[in-house]
């Protein structure tokens, strides 16, 4: 029986434990770090995934297991695969969301390429989730984990099912608490203090403005009221989202309910319950099983990362795309942004949110 696995590292505490947690297995793993691009005019010179000392922990962590280390050079596919698509979806008047992107595009597709070129049949990874085989279909599915608050299910339901039947997930029955304490127990102290970045990892929050001025400019228009009243100007719609509610400029507190890119437009609600919405129409869609679900399913719908999920029924398909409609009005459903689906611990897949 093939024993060996290749292991995503980014030599953080996560994918450090699943290592040392398939070691113990019996399984024979062979560590990979992706080495990934970052902005020349950011202030960190280094993709927050792959830094320099992250690198050299991955390193370390494998030499001290007796693991052999790979450095894969994804630098060109990140940039093609993620960042183009990104500020193409920035130029348009979306908000694209490059962390779906590059697991649906690049981070597991890298892992099995590399596999596949030795000959290995799995591939693992850190991520707080969990997959189980349909006894009736032989189909692999993607679960919530033990530890909801860590749930990365969101960010990967873009990803193939095909693609979980090769993926382990060793963290998926442990809690993030017990992942830092097996860390502490092996001598992995340092993993505890580092802290754990909500940037993009091309690019961070504060040379975020300066990212998408070098790369789109400015285009100014007109910042209008539901009503149609202008209150004043915008700089370029690609540096708002929906729900934005800082740096608006404005007199009183606004946030942003749409963008319309064909009147080069920002549009803005006094109350935050104007940017809420009953339904959404989701494109590029992906689900886990490979078929879709009926109309008139219920499911639970998220439309952020860290958003509470939903309940919503899902429509007829069409040729502009799968409608969700909200039980509730939602907040800041955002053109470009992901939805995932789900089914109690299930996710059934999403799609990406083309209209509110």
């Amino acid at each position: 029986m093939e024993k060996r696995m290749v292991v995503g590292m980014s030599g953080g505490v996560d994918s450090s434990m699943a290592l040392l947690l398939l070691k113990r297995q019996g399984w024979e793993p062979v560590g990979v770090t992706l080495i990934l691009p970052h902005w020349e005019g950011a202030r960190t010179k280094e993709n927050a995934c792959c830094t320099k000392e992250a690198l050299e922990t991955a390193e370390s962590v494998c030499r001290r297991l007796g693991v052999e280390h790979h450095a894969l050079d994804a630098r060109e596919d990140f940039r093609e695969k993620v960042i183009e698509p990104f500020v193409s979806g920035l130029s348009s008047g979306i908000t694209p969301n490059p962390c779906a992107y590059c697991n649906r595009d690049l981070k597991f597709s890298k892992l099995l390429e590399f596999a596949q070129a030795r000959g290995i049949g799995f591939i693992a990874t850190g991520h707080y989730a969990r997959t189980r085989i349909n006894p009736e279909t032989g189909k692999t599915g993607l679960l919530r984990p033990k530890d909801l608050g860590k749930d990365q299910t969101y960010g990967m339901c873009l990803v193939s099912g095909e693609t979980f039947a090769r993926v382990v997930f060793p963290l998926g029955d442990l809690l993030k608490s017990e992942v830092y304490s097996l860390a502490e127990r092996e001598g992995f102290p340092v993993f505890s203090k580092k802290k754990q970045s909500q940037d993009l990892c091309f690019v961070s929050g504060t040379d975020l403005p300066g990212f998408m001025q070098e790369k789109l400019g400015k285009n100014p228009g007109p910042v209008r009221d539901g009503e149609g009243k202008v209150l004043g100007r915008h700089r370029g719609l690609h540096f708002y989202t929906v729900g934005q509610r800082r740096g608006l400029g404005l007199t009183g507190q606004y946030y942003v309910k749409s963008l319309d890119p064909g009147t080069n437009t920002l549009v803005v609600a006094k109350e935050k319950s104007g940017a809420g919405t009953e339904s959404a129409v989701l494109r590029d869609c992906n689900f886990v099983s490979g078929i879709p679900p009926e109309n008139g399913f219920k499911v639970l719908a998220q439309v952020r990362s860290h958003q509470a999920p939903v309940e919503a029924v899902v429509g007829q398909p069409g040729k502009g795309g799968i409608e969700v409609r909200f039980k509730a009005p939602v907040e800041a459903v955002t053109p470009g942004q992901v939805c995932a689906l789900y089914s109690g611990d299930a996710c059934l897949g999403g799609g990406v949110i083309a209209r509110a």
